[in-house]
């Protein structure tokens, strides 16, 4: 099913004196307390606002002998079932902060790029299960503009990872921004084959995406409650699909939900880049792992972009942690 290609929406963020747009942190802090998808466990978050050049930097409260942690593709240690964040691709999975993708594609959405993020646990609370939640604690918090300009990175040449039929693919586009067409494939029939393609802005996020929940077979359910995992997932903060039936008493928010999660996704992953990217990404049957390959692989060669509109590259964009 193909998305509406909407009109184009004019983002927060007013542009800078040197061509491209302002950095943006939260005018104050904000709390709240939810569950963990896996761990089931009570959670607080917190997101405070953080100085120009700081980047996106998670904190956990509850672990004083690990330091800040910059959300950054590179810093990414697992993708099997959410985006997992940490130091030591080897140490154990409590030093680790999981499913933080959500949190990132509303603060993708919403055009932060500078934020302390606090977390008394090994993952984000789950809400339920889309970023709009994420999205009102930011609007709730405010918006504040900053002095420094916005790091852009522009696809210079077309960069993609594949594996199987499954693939996903960075190239050039003719206008700034991010234009995103992904499509899904699944067996069961209630999500079957679907279509999304839009222009991104702050507008269409909002209003289109944000509110997209995540979703899972009801056969994969019992094999996660059976590894420890998924404690806290009800159908509260997630679709439960069965062959041709949507189980939640509520029904979809949208007849395409599905891939719209998936486009939720991919802006999150993406947001690990360091900066706005300005291209085209294609995919089919993508999820988390191979959008972070594509990341490593966009920045292992400095051909494949640059941080201007002009042809001339430039060095992968540093996170400062606090």
């Amino acid at each position: 099913m193909d998305g509406m290609l909407p009109q184009t929406g004019a983002p927060y963020m007013p542009h800078s004196p040197h061509g491209g747009q302002m950095q943006h942190t939260l005018r104050q802090s904000i709390s709240s307390v939810g569950t963990g998808l896996h761990t089931g466990a009570r959670i607080t978050l917190r997101l405070s606002p953080a100085p120009e050049n700081t980047g996106i930097v998670f904190r956990r409260e509850d672990r004083n002998d690990l330091p800040p942690l910059a959300a950054r593709y590179d810093t990414v240690v697992d993708t099997r079932l959410s985006t997992v964040l940490g130091h030591d691709p080897q140490a154990d999975a409590s030093t680790r902060i999981a499913t933080v993708e959500h949190l990132m594609a509303a603060l993708a959405g919403c055009g932060i790029d500078n934020v302390f993020i606090d977390v008394n646990g090994p993952e984000i609370p789950v809400f339920d299960g889309s970023a709009a939640e994420f999205v009102f604690l930011i609007e709730c918090a405010g918006i504040r503009p900053q002095a420094a300009p916005r790091r852009n990175i522009y696809i210079s040449r077309t960069v993609r990872v594949e594996d199987g039929d499954a693939y996903a693919e960075l190239s050039p586009a003719t206008e700034p921004g991010l234009l995103i067409d992904i499509s899904i494939d699944f067996p069961a029939a209630a999500i079957g084959q679907q279509r999304y393609t839009a222009q991104m802005d702050s507008r269409h996020f909002h209003r289109q995406l944000s509110a997209a929940r995540t979703f899972v077979l009801q056969p994969e359910i019992e094999h996660l409650h059976a590894i420890g995992l998924a404690r806290g997932g009800s159908l509260d903060n997630a679709i439960v699909v069965s062959g041709d039936h949507v189980l939640n008493p509520t029904g979809l928010r949208h007849p395409d939900e599905f891939v719209r999660h998936k486009v939720l996704d991919a802006i999150g992953d993406l947001h690990l880049a360091g900066g706005v990217i300005h291209g085209r990404l294609r995919g089919h049957k993508l999820g988390h792992t191979l959008n972070n390959r594509l990341l490593r692989k966009l920045f292992a060669d400095q051909a494949n972009w640059r941080t201007t509109p002009d042809a001339t590259p430039a060095r992968v964009p540093h996170i400062k942690a606090a």
